[in-house]
């Protein structure tokens, strides 16, 4: 596993073994993950929920991401992501949480430009955890959701409108955006 593209391309990543606590995304994933949110890239705010390795946060922050926040329940993912954030040379621009998702996401009081979930497949996570993301999204905010490719997601999530979905094999990444309070919504 690497970073594909940005300042800290080429950058080999460390991951816990096994797939209970991560599973990579592979790089043509990511790619696509990324080419959907390029232009809002720049500067952006990032939180990467579900961290894992921090693969996604690091290739944000790689790419000219300005600040991620990185969370992960798992004690051992959550010093993975510190050590693959000092091998990429990012560790300044980004925060480290050991907690559950939802705890943070009912403590934070931070807004997110980019929000990246990547949670363990197959328990409905995302469907359930989508609601509250609304509440952390900055108003024109993406959020890109990795999941089963079989997964069942709303259309809208309190915010949150479905703009498209991605189909990569097994894997299915669906891209929401959150309305700028400025728009007219018709």
């Amino acid at each position: 596993m690497r970073v594909i593209a940005g300042t800290a391309r080429g950058v080999r990543l460390a991951a816990l073994p096994g797939t209970d606590v991560t599973r990579p995304t592979v790089d043509r994933v990511k790619e696509g993950m990324f080419s959907a949110v390029h232009f809002i890239l720049p500067g952006a705010r990032v939180l990467d929920l579900f961290a894992g390795s921090g693969q996604l946060g690091i290739e944000a922050l790689s790419r000219g991401a300005l600040r991620c926040t990185f969370l992960d329940e798992n004690r051992s993912a959550a010093q993975i992501v510190t050590r693959n954030l000092k091998a990429a040379g990012l560790f300044a621009q980004a925060s480290v949480a050991n907690m559950s998702a939802e705890g943070f996401l009912a403590a934070t009081r931070e807004q997110f430009d980019l929000i990246l979930l990547d949670p363990p497949y197959r328990q409905g996570t995302l469907a359930r955890i989508l609601p509250q993301i609304d509440r952390v999204a900055a108003p024109g905010a993406a959020v890109l959701c990795e999941s089963e490719r079989d997964a069942e997601l709303p259309a809208q999530a309190g915010g949150l409108t479905l703009q498209k979905q991605y189909r990569y094999g097994a894997v299915l990444v669906s891209r929401y955006r959150k309305e700028n309070a400025e728009e007219d919504p018709l």
